[in-house]
């Protein structure tokens, strides 16, 4: 299992509605990001400064990055892009963090 965390950034005025939509997570979503190698699959909010804080543990790189490509993911990616920054194909603007400890 590879375990990976990122920061993401959600506009000050929508964490109610950010937290709304996961909370009513479409099933078929579900279903994509476990067919492509999710588990524990976590989101936090640092309300301060919207910084999103999100950990994913994976099968695979090569699976995961798959997931981008499906259908799914891209309607995803259309419907939450007016709540949070994004890069110019809708994906949401994500820095990959660096892993730096672990506890077993």
């Amino acid at each position: 299992m590879i375990r990976k965390a990122s920061k993401m950034f959600i506009y000050k005025d929508y964490y109610d509605e950010y937290k709304k939509r996961h909370d009513e997570l479409w099933d078929d979503m579900k279903v994509e990001l476990k067919a492509h190698g999710a588990q524990n699959y976590s989101i936090f909010l640092e309300e301060e400064t919207g910084h999103l804080f999100a950990y994913v543990e994976i099968e695979s790189e090569e699976m995961w990055a798959t997931m981008a490509d499906t259908a799914i993911c891209q309607k995803w990616w259309t419907y939450m892009e007016p709540l949070m920054e994004t890069n110019e194909d809708l994906s949401p603007v994500a820095v990959e963090l660096k892993s730096v400890f672990y506890l077993a």
